[in-house]
């Protein structure tokens, strides 16, 4: 049973590199062509897969918003993170809204 589990989580990792390369963008792979990182990954088995992970894959840089950051480059993402709408939400509070 155990084998069988191995065997499975590998050809699961196989597989996951071979739509990985096929997904890839050709312009962001690195070292080969998408082809050629195709044809490693396939002929290569795990070893091809593991050159496709360590090597080949693009490494994305990580971009102006995080988990911890919500605002964007660009600016806020929502109203409550946008510095002008929030005084605009206190004025109105305040009743200076002039209306």
């Amino acid at each position: 049973m155990a084998y069988v589990l191995v065997t499975l989580f590998l050809i699961g990792i196989w597989l996951f590199c071979l739509l990985d390369v096929l997904q890839t963008d050709a312009s962001e792979m690195r070292h080969l062509s998408k082809s050629g990182w195709f044809i490693v990954t396939l002929l290569g088995f795990l070893l091809g897969a593991l050159l496709w992970l360590l090597d080949g894959r693009p490494r994305h840089r990580p971009t102006a918003r995080t988990a911890w950051s919500p605002v964007t480059a660009e600016g806020p993402i929502g109203p409550d993170d946008d510095p002008a709408f929030l005084r605009e939400i206190e004025r109105r509070l305040r009743g200076d809204d002039g209306v």
